[in-house]
């Protein structure tokens, strides 16, 4: 780790935890897992708080279901102790991207690769 992105760890929130979260979590924090992102999970001594210290951007959809659920108390299984039952309809989870390139763009829009050809339209001009 560059001496840099050390810095940028410890003055801002976003890329990381800032520096009361880290002397927080290295204090009253049990590591509990992590998941395939790197995103490391932590609860406190007496098991009442739950977080997460995210690996890079601080974005919440990072967080797959299994891990929400444990976060939340929905249950108290880690992700890996038991295997969560899925439902066939169930997608695979995926962060948000809205606001980047891989967003969404329909068929209209100026951001689609190829905006349509619309013939129902005629620019106004003044006479």
């Amino acid at each position: 780790m560059s001496i840099l992105s050390k810095i940028l760890r410890v003055v801002t929130w976003w890329n990381g935890g800032t520096l009361t979260t880290v002397l927080y979590t290295r204090r009253n924090g049990v590591k509990v897992g992590e998941d395939e992102q790197g995103n490391v999970y932590y609860q406190s001594h007496d098991a009442k708080k739950r977080w997460v210290m995210f690996n890079g951007e601080v974005e919440a959809s990072r967080v797959s279901p299994d891990w929400h659920g444990w976060l939340h108390h929905t249950f108290d299984d880690r992700p890996g102790d038991k295997e969560l039952s899925h439902k066939a309809w169930e997608k695979p989870h995926q962060e948000n991207v809205t606001g980047s390139a891989l967003a969404y763009a329909p068929s209209g829009s100026l951001r689609a690769a190829a905006p349509a050809d619309r013939s129902d339209y005629e620019a106004w001009s003044p006479e």
